[in-house]
């Protein structure tokens, strides 16, 4: 009964698919986007062959694992090192055509033609009436109108108010203004009678056409800018013209406006700009170098302090004389156990120069108190801390494991020839532990090197470099430095940031290559 049941609508669940997969390619080809929809109906395309032809059968459960790479890993990748081509930043959000648009839009309003409306009907039979500005009565009434949302300017021919038009009905209420405000704000009013507009209004016909200003008034408006044949925009108030620049991204002015742009910018394509500015902008670079080099040490140390005193532990606790061992390796797993940002934030509060415990203790002792957030080589000493500590449990149990595969013939062999513990240690232990465990150590440093959350939860990056073009934190890795251009200090300088890490990257790839490489080294 199930088999013959899923049978039947197996093919109406196919079609369904289908249908649902072709409306979203259309949906996505309406509103403009022409490459996502052919990467939509690609997707689609190549599913539907893997799984409902037969010379498609072996690529069924390979196809998921492929379409997820590509949507999660290479499109985000691809996406990113190509925003690292443009100028995409807060300034430059907009395509060329919406900042036109926006441009063209800008307007004033001419107060003193700023008139009062009601709407009077019901159903779909709907009649505006204007008035006077001076005394207040109807002035002006609208032929009927089906107030509907046709999202384009509707042009209504308005009439002075006569003999007929004294009974118009009920004006809708506040409430009743509100349903219709968006079929209203599409209503472009014409007056009868003033094609050529008045000096104290600024212009001809400026005062014939009224736009909806609220629900309460209609009014005339006087544009900022105008659309010339040539694609520039010539600024109504000086007549200064300003023309697209493809390389800044801006309407730039010309003539006497020259060095002047307008805002907002757009996004343009700069090419390696970005790298260009890491490379040869002597303000940008100094402290680019410096924190890519303090992320390289800051990863580098971390690494070696960790694997250090975790090794010290594993090799402390696998002997076997050693009394309450079950309780110190759980005293010691303790650090892994709690989650890691808790244990930042009471790292935070441990080191606070003036309450913190820490500070305490160093008081009492020696009489001082390090200003561990504020100095440069503190703030960084501090990291290096909280890190090893939160680090070094995850080393002490890889050696755990890699300690019980030491066969105990070699330490037994090195007692008789009158070897100590230091001896047994780097002559057997080290050397035997250090080969299976290097690509583990390259993935830690990997890993460290992308330590976002412990520098956000602790320094924020602090304290920042001084008079640098781009704010920049001495505490600061790359990839909280990205963060920081991308959404917070320097106005969201997107294609910089995917610049960067774009080069993030290439440097973590090279470092998932080498731990390849160590791992196929270790298994020979």
């Amino acid at each position: 009964m199930l088999e013959r049941l899923g049978r039947a609508l197996y093919w109406p669940t196919i079609a369904v698919v289908a249908l649902a997969a072709l409306y979203l390619v259309f949906m996505l080809y309406a509103a403009g986007l022409t490459s996502w929809a052919l990467g939509v109906l690609l997707l689609f395309g190549t599913g539907f062959a893997v799984y409902l032809s037969k010379a498609g059968f072996a690529y069924r459960y390979l196809f998921p694992g492929v379409a997820g790479m590509l949507l999660f890993i290479a499109f985000p990748l691809a996406f990113t090192t190509q925003i690292g081509f443009t100028n995409y930043s807060s300034a430059h959000l907009l395509s060329q055509d919406r900042v036109r648009e926006f441009l063209l839009d800008q307007h004033d309003t001419v107060l003193d033609e700023v008139r009062d409306y009601s709407v009077h009907g019901a159903g779909s039979d709907f009649r505006i009436v204007l008035r006077d500005p001076a005394s207040g009565a109807a002035q002006f009434v609208s032929p009927p109108l089906a107030l509907r949302q046709t999202g384009k300017p509707v042009d209504v021919a308005m009439q002075a108010v006569g003999p007929a038009d004294a009974t118009l009905g009920t004006a809708l209420t506040l409430k009743e203004l509100v349903e219709h405000r968006l079929a209203l704000a599409q209503l472009r009013l014409r007056l009868p009678g003033r094609a050529g507009g008045t000096a104290a209004t600024g212009g001809v016909g400026e005062a014939s056409t009224l736009h909806y200003l609220g629900l309460r008034e209609f009014g005339p408006i006087r544009p900022h800018f105008e659309e010339q044949a040539d694609g520039a925009i010539r600024r109504v108030a000086d007549g200064a013209l300003f023309r697209p620049d493809a390389r800044t991204g801006y309407y730039e002015g010309q003539g006497a406006a020259a060095g002047t742009h307008l805002a907002p910018g757009y996004k343009v394509m700069v090419g390696a700009q970005n790298y260009r500015r890491m490379l040869f902008d002597a303000e940008f670079r100094g402290p680019f170098l410096s924190i890519f080099g303090w992320t390289v040490v800051f990863s580098l140390l971390t690494v070696v302090f960790a694997t250090a005193i975790g090794m010290m532990l594993a090799v402390l606790l696998n002997w076997e004389d050693l009394r309450y061992r079950t309780t110190y390796r759980t005293l010691l797993f303790l650090p892994y156990a709690v989650p890691g940002f808790i244990s930042i934030l009471v790292f935070k509060g441990l080191f606070n120069q003036n309450f913190g415990e820490i500070n305490a203790i160093l008081d009492a002792l020696f009489g001082v108190r390090p200003a561990w957030f504020a100095d440069p080589a503190l703030a960084r000493t501090m990291l290096l801390i909280v890190n090893v500590w939160l680090g070094y449990p995850y080393i002490m149990i890889l050696c755990t494991g890699l300690l019980k595969a030491i066969p105990s013939d070699l330490y037994e062999a090195s007692a008789l020839a009158g070897a100590g513990p230091l001896t047994n240690f780097f002559k057997i232990t080290a050397p035997l532990i250090i080969k299976p465990l290097s690509p583990l150590l390259v993935s830690a440093f990997a890993f460290n090197f992308n330590n976002f959350v412990l520098i956000a939860l602790l320094t924020d990056g602090r304290p920042d470099y001084l008079s640098t073009k781009i704010p920049a934190g001495q505490t600061d890795i790359l990839v909280s430095y990205t963060y920081r251009i991308a959404f917070r200090d320097s106005g969201t300088d997107f294609g910089l940031a995917a610049a960067i890490s774009t080069l993030i990257f290439i440097l973590v790839a090279g470092m998932s290559l080498l731990n390849l490489r160590l791992m196929r080294n270790a298994n020979r």
